[in-house]
């Protein structure tokens, strides 16, 4: 890891390797679907950086994967589609000390040729006070599995003491 998230140069964010194994369950329902293996690993390497002067957290990610449903449908394909670089990306704006908005989008590989889509949402936090912060969410998660129009609203109240 190089860089910082808040400190240091202005312009040099904080800059992460990953390496990650994914393992599906259900091989033989995967390798009816087409999926290549149940089993794959993912490669990120990703930047953040919390811009305090104009209150933006920016966050970027290339990922080397060949996960179909980030694995939830195995990986590859038999066709012998592979490996491909994707990308992940959020911004989030501070509108005051107890209120964000923001957006995430992430893409992803149509190895089995299901039509999969891309993943994106937008968000809203609000804290009430030090211990309740209440979250709202729209997702559109597309195409998963021939299922059309996966999208909706996601709402939540978190307490912590």
């Amino acid at each position: 890891m190089v860089g910082d998230v808040v400190y240091g140069a202005p312009l040099l964010p904080q800059i992460a390797v990953g390496v990650e194994y994914k393992r599906n369950l259900d091989g033989p329902i995967i390798a009816v679907l087409g999926a290549g293996d149940d089993s794959g690993i993912d490669y990120t390497l990703s930047a953040t950086k919390l811009l305090l002067e104009h209150s933006l957290l920016v966050s970027a990610a290339a990922r080397l994967t060949e996960g179909n449903q980030l694995g939830l449908l195995g990986f590859g394909s038999a066709a012998g589609r592979g490996y491909r670089v994707e990308f992940e990306g959020s911004l989030a704006y501070q509108l005051s000390r107890r209120a964000v908005i923001g957006a995430e989008y992430r893409s992803k590989p149509d190895n089995l040729g299901l039509g999969e889509d891309d993943w994106i949402d937008i968000f809203a936090a609000y804290a009430l006070n030090e211990n309740i912060t209440l979250s709202a969410a729209y997702v559109d998660l597309g195409s998963i599995a021939t299922f059309e129009d996966q999208r909706g609203g996601f709402l939540q109240a978190q307490i912590a003491f």
